[in-house]
């Protein structure tokens, strides 16, 4: 590798016997080391006179080399005696044999594989670069990765002496041009936003380098920021002018052009991502082929000359069409495994659950598609614009097939289609994809008799068929000659060696059973599940029938033992016979779900079967309480001592409960979805509604993660509309409660406040002091927003003492420490701090760490105005790595921008630069335009303080648009910034 500091060839440890290797470290302090134990490398010129012989490859160096490594052209009159001292001192403390004399000079031999840090860099590095010319970037930045993090800090520190000089000049160049290539990877690989935050500090610490200005404006271009891609350039010109007295190179000049012209050349990576070396990433996702497919021979070899023409054309896309239960997947997937070997570089599956109320979003579906190709989950952007640009990216000069089962329309899957060269799409669904450009139309009708009996004799045997033909054919035509009806038929005679085929015949000819339920287009399907089900047990058919009445999209065990009021055991023994029989799916371990027209029939069986009737209510009214008991759990052990829970409507079925706080937020997201469906399903029902709402007050976590945010707000609509519709007081102030959270968060102050108001007049009328405590809290933090101090502390005051009233130390905790920010915006800081500091003891006596750490935030806040930027540095990072482990994406980024203002104000721009970064990225799609705009201004700052003016400019503008679209006063603010700029 070109450039690339060399050291000695090393060899294995030698003998077996020693406890210990030696191990030395240069990329950072001197260090020697025997195992874990750390060694005594002496004074610095003894340190100096060990880095000397350690990066002399293996060769001998003379004592005259080693006097002028250590002290240049100035050596003191002893300096040979110092020499040979130092030599013998470290001999001592070395193991016998390393440190040799030879030739009137000294050498470092016979050192083990791995024993020198810079010779392992060495080693990744040039691993890394075999990697990249091979197209393996995945394998390559990671390697270059574990390269870099082996510097620690400034190379030979303490280390004097010119050669120890010469040496960190020379490795710190190294370090950088590794750095640099890993960012050229990173931007080769999607991770734009991510990016801007590191090389914005690069930049600012290495000003004049401009390949890292380079890296930086496409950076920021392919992030959207376009504008300060732009003032980056004019940062790097007038920098260079002033500075050198020259131009930029040419090609940081050609890349400002490209980008002037909106090339499309930069807006993907110019090289397509490679799947990780170690294991390449060759997604086999194919579902099982069944061992008896049988028939649709003509089918088989039409679509496989489709797919087989795929690598001479830019995209082969085949559409299957036909009624559920036909076979459209079972044929899709037999044809896709077939095809396999056309397709060396993976196979892709997805079920777009189509025919169902909730269909998979293109962008979640794209989300997981790149994550099994290899992408990061850091790399793949929110958009589905974006996501699915990226998506052909990676495909690109890939061969993989697409099998999108289950599809609703052409609109749901045009963003999922590969687009290149060499790939291929399989697509099944219930209509006709005739919209769907260039793609092969297949209409899939059922099997012919012939075909049906043969699939019939396959599972059943041939030896019970052959003797009971006639009755067989009957049975495959009072199935409708549909596949799916046929496998679930046969398969029960299969498990029944009591039964003749006769007997299953004779079930069968009882037409008002088996078509009770026919409508138009799903005639066989619903004869199919009448099959089924009329063969199940009775408890069998009653978890058919109440699971079917959930609106989730999957179900655990234990949700399905509340909705059957049955022992867990006793329930996934219930579930997976039902799986057995084809009726239901086991969508992950512990999990279940219907196929979408098997829940349709499963809900029609339950408004004929269910006896009372009521059963059917009980039933959804178990899985509430399972899911409120449940949720309250988690908030209690989230937050200690919160009266909220004591305050939530009584539930009659118990939830799970949990060790620890990580396993109880793990559920939480993990159940979040279907929590949401519960709700909502619960909302239009009187006697569920009151606890709907408090279910979805106790979630409220999920309003604040960003993963859930869009569900937990349309769930809330859906509460308070209930409400109204019902005239219930209390039941819409609560509601109007969790409206105002989720305002709050997305930045809608005028609108939050306006529901807050709402909300406490309501509550109190309903004499609910809870919800009028929050809304007191809400209106409060809201003013201080709105530059409204006087009200934000009549407010806070007010919650307060109704937080005292109810004995809820917590709420009274969070409301110092928004008193604490209203103090502290009117100019008393000294009180600021003594309210957090109050807040933060309350928190701390109750163990609750998670609202703990917004009460360090707030005082993190105050330190900083009153100075103490230690301090506040401190307690922000203590919040910090709380949000961060509790998975509060708002906070998260809150405090980094707040680290960023601390950083302002110790005169740290450069790290104040990198902390605004990383508050946008992560601030992404939560917080709302206010909060970014707070975090552009800052950014301005920093951008200002290190030089790049231009940037700076670019976010005050941006900053200045977002609030005069909001109204917000802080305009005139950044106004006043952007006035010296324009002047100069």
């Amino acid at each position: 590798m070109d450039g690339v500091p060399r050291v000695p060839e090393q060899r294995r440890a030698g003998s077996a016997a020693e406890p210990a290797a030696l191990s030395f470290g240069v990329l950072g302090p001197v260090r020697a080391r025997r195992g874990e134990e750390q060694l005594s490398t002496g004074s610095p010129q003894q340190r100096a006179l060990l880095a000397a012989l350690l990066l002399r490859e293996g060769r001998t160096a003379t004592a005259a080399e080693l006097i002028d490594a250590l002290w240049g052209e100035e050596p003191p009159s002893q300096a040979l005696a110092a020499v040979r001292t130092y030599a013998s001192r470290l001999r001592k403390v070395l193991d016998p044999g390393v440190l040799v004399s030879e030739s009137g000079g000294y050498a470092v031999r016979g050192l083990g594989e791995g024993a020198l840090d810079l010779a392992v860099a060495q080693e990744w590095a040039a691993e890394a670069e075999k990697a990249r010319a091979a197209g393996d970037l995945c394998h390559a930045r990671d390697v270059l990765g574990r390269a870099l993090a082996l510097w620690d800090g400034e190379v030979l520190a303490g280390v004097p002496g010119p050669y120890a000089e010469a040496q960190r000049v020379r490795l710190e160049e190294w370090r950088l041009t590794l750095l640099e290539s890993r960012l050229d990877m990173d931007l080769e690989q999607g991770c734009h936003a991510e990016a801007v935050s590191e090389l914005t500090a690069l930049t600012a610490a290495h000003p004049l380098r401009e390949r890292l200005r380079e890296l930086l404006m496409l950076a920021l271009y392919r992030s959207g920021r376009q504008a300060e891609a732009l003032a980056v350039y004019a940062d790097t010109r007038r920098l260079l002018a002033d500075e050198l007295g020259v131009d930029p190179r040419p090609g940081l000049r050609e890349l400002q052009q490209r980008i002037l012209q909106a090339d499309p050349g930069l807006a993907e990576p110019s090289a397509p991502v490679a799947e990780p070396a170690a294991a390449p990433v060759r997604p086999a996702q194919l579902p099982a082929t069944v061992p008896d497919f049988t028939g649709r021979t003509a089918f088989v070899a039409e679509l496989g000359e489709v797919l087989a023409s795929a690598e001479g054309r830019v995209m082969a896309v085949s559409a299957l069409a036909g009624i559920g239960g036909v076979g459209k997947t079972t044929l899709a997937v037999h044809v896709a495994h077939r095809a396999r070997s056309a397709f060396p570089d993976g196979q892709l599956y997805v079920d777009l659950q189509g025919a169902g109320a909730r269909s998979a979003e293109p962008e979640t579906v794209l989300g997981s598609f790149l994550r099994a190709l290899g992408t990061a989950d850091s790399a793949i952007p929110d958009s589905l614009e974006e996501r699915s640009a990226l998506y052909r990216s990676v495909l690109d000069g890939r061969r993989v097939l697409v099998l999108l089962d289950n599809a609703r329309d052409a609109a749901q899957i045009r963003p999922l289609l590969p687009g290149t060269e060499g790939c291929a799409a399989l697509v099944t669904s219930r209509v006709r994809m005739v919209d769907l450009a260039g793609a092969h139309l297949v209409d899939l009708d059922v099997m012919s008799p012939d075909e049906a009996l043969s699939l019939f004799t396959k599972i059943v045997g041939e030896e019970r068929v052959a003797s009971e033909r006639k009755a067989a054919l009957d049975v495959v035509a009072a199935c409708g000659f549909l596949p799916l009806a046929i496998r679930i038929a046969a398969s029960r005679l299969a498990a029944r060696r009591t039964w003749t085929v006769s007997v299953l015949a004779a079930k069968l000819a009882d037409e008002r059973r088996r078509l009770d339920e026919l409508q138009a287009g799903d005639l066989a399907v619903k004869a199919t599940f009448e099959l089924g089900y009329g063969q199940l047990e009775p408890a069998q058919a009653r978890a058919f029938r109440l699971l079917g009445l959930a609106d989730g999209p999957d179900m655990s065990v234990a949700a399905a033992a509340a909705m059957l009021d049955l022992p867990t055991e006793e329930t996934e023994d219930l579930l997976e016979s039902l799986v057995d029989t084809s009726l239901l799916e086991s969508a992950a371990p512990g999990r279940y779900r219907y196929h979408d027209l098997v829940r349709l029939y499963a809900r029609a069986c339950a408004e004929r079967d269910e006896w009372p009737p009521s059963e059917r209510d009980a039933a959804l009214s178990r899985l509430l309480d399972f899911y409120l008991a449940t949720a309250a759990g988690v908030y209690a052990i989230e937050r200690p001592g919160d009266r909220l829970v004591d305050h939530l409507e009584p539930t009659g079925y118990p939830g799970l409960t949990f060790d620890d706080r990580h396993a109880a937020q793990d559920w939480l997201y993990a159940e979040a979805i279907c929590l949401l469906a519960c709700v909502t399903q619960s909302a239009g029902r009187p006697e569920t509604l009151a606890r709907a709402i408090d279910l979805l007050w106790a979630a409220h976590d999920l309003s604040e993660s960003g993963a859930n945010s869009k569900g937990y707000e349309a769930t809330a609509e859906a509460l308070l509309e209930s409400s109204r519709l019902l005239g219930i007081p209390r039941a819409e102030a609560r509601a109007l409660t969790t409206l105002v959270n989720v305002h709050h968060v997305s930045g809608r102050f005028e609108q939050a406040d306006q529901e807050a108001e709402r909300a406490t007049l309501l509550a109190q009328e309903a004499d609910d002091l809870l919800p009028v405590c929050w809304t007191r809290n809400a209106r409060g933090i809201i003013a201080l927003y709105q530059n409204r101090h006087e009200d934000g502390e009549e407010h806070l005051s007010q919650a307060i003492e109704h937080f005292r009233t109810l004995g809820d130390r917590p709420g009274e905790a969070s409301a110092l420490c928004n008193l604490s920010r209203i103090h502290l915006a009117t100019g008393r800081t000294n009180s600021a701090v003594a309210l957090a500091q109050e807040g933060i003891g309350i928190y701390d006596a109750m163990g609750n760490s998670m609202r703990g750490a917004n009460a360090r935030y707030a005082l993190g806040l105050a330190l900083t105005q009153s100075g103490e930027l230690d301090s506040a540095t401190a307690r922000l990072h203590e919040a910090l790595d709380v949000f961060r482990d509790s998975r509060q994406r708002l906070w998260e980024g809150m405090s980094l921008f707040r680290l960023a203002e601390v950083d302002l104000a110790a005169r740290r721009p450069a790290r104040a630069a990198t902390n605004a970064e990383m508050a946008l990225t992560v601030l992404r799609g939560i917080g709302g335009e206010w909060r970014r705009g707070n975090v552009l201004t800052v950014l301005g700052r920093a951008l200002g303080g290190i030089g790049q003016t231009g940037r700076a400019q670019v976010c005050w503008q941006e900053a200045v648009a977002i609030y005069e679209e909001l109204g917000s006063p802080e305009a005139a603010e950044v106004r006043a910034l952007l006035t010296p700029v324009r002047a100069a």
